[in-house]
């Protein structure tokens, strides 16, 4: 479910390429189409108990929405700041900053072959960035630093909630983050729907793919540990990286190739180590129960 929702958002960097908006402009459509996105899911998926399934979310749910849109600020206007070596290298502590608040909130242990996929991740995300690294302006990273710290924090959050789903409450957060982009004046005076071409992006990214994507993202601390949910989201750089080559032309450096290698293979290791610990644990269980 994490995966299959991070390879949905993966095209959202060449979407905005694409649509070639002002980040001011992306705030404040990303906000209201996103919105409208996740709404028409949570009424597709619980028809006239709709209501219910936010209500279920309760202040919990709130905080939710509130941190997913800091992260939606932090990581646009990161990327207005500073360079986007500097927002991907920082976006990659965010399984570390989930792994210590689980931790320290949760009590939740992680087992050693997660903590060397998250280094070996983090160190694969360094060689994707590295031609693209500066030192940049300390909002941007600052930026970058809050989108990486809001979306731990989420994660975490859920895990406090195992027994409700979340993902209705990215509704709210739209509604949040285009109000917020309004109110301070970061869209500008007369903003206008783009048409055209840019219209097409702008309602496959904004309606369709962010909001199938995130929802399902928004369900993976239902069945695991923040940290991993962060982890698996740095496949995003990967692919992401993928899809701006194969249609912008923009082919990554040697060791941009490289880092992608070193995240793939990390993530594919592990998968396949995870399930041979589950299969064993279930063969564990299996005998015990005989026993009885």
């Amino acid at each position: 479910m994490t995966g299959g929702g991070v390879l949905l958002i993966s095209p959202d960097a060449l979407l905005i390429k694409l649509i070639g908006l002002p980040d001011a402009e992306i705030l404040v459509w990303r906000g209201l189409l996103t919105a409208l996105g996740f709404l028409a899911i949570v009424l597709a998926r619980h028809g006239r108990g709709a209501a219910a399934a936010y209500r279920r979310c309760g202040w919990t749910g709130i905080g939710v929405a509130l941190l997913f849109s800091l992260s939606t600020f932090g990581f646009v206007l990161g990327n207005q700041y500073t360079r986007a070596g500097n927002v991907l290298m920082i976006l990659a502590g965010a399984p570390l900053i989930a792994a210590l608040l689980s931790r320290v909130f949760l009590h939740e242990r992680l087992p050693r072959r997660t903590w060397l996929a998250i280094l070996a991740c983090l160190v694969g995300i360094a060689l994707i960035a590295l031609d693209d690294a500066g030192v940049g302006s300390w909002r941007g990273n600052a930026f970058a630093l809050l989108a990486a710290t809001a979306m731990a924090a989420n994660f975490t959050l859920c895990r406090t909630r195992q027994d409700v789903d979340m993902s209705p409450m990215l509704t709210l957060a739209g509604v949040i983050v285009a109000a917020t982009a309004v109110l301070y004046g970061v869209s500008g005076p007369g903003i206008t729907l783009p048409a055209g071409t840019t219209l097409a992006w702008l309602l496959v990214l904004c309606l369709g793919l962010l909001p199938l994507g995130f929802t399902l993202l928004q369900r993976g601390p239902l069945y695991l540990p923040a940290a991993e949910v962060g982890l698996l989201m740095l496949l995003e750089v990967v692919v992401g990286t993928l899809w701006v080559w194969w249609l912008l032309g923009e082919r990554p450096s040697p060791a941009a190739f490289a880092g992608g290698s070193l995240v793939l293979g990390s993530l594919l290791l592990k998968g396949l180590v995870d399930r041979r610990v589950e299969r064993r644990q279930r063969t564990r269980d299996a005998v015990q129960h005989g026993l009885c």
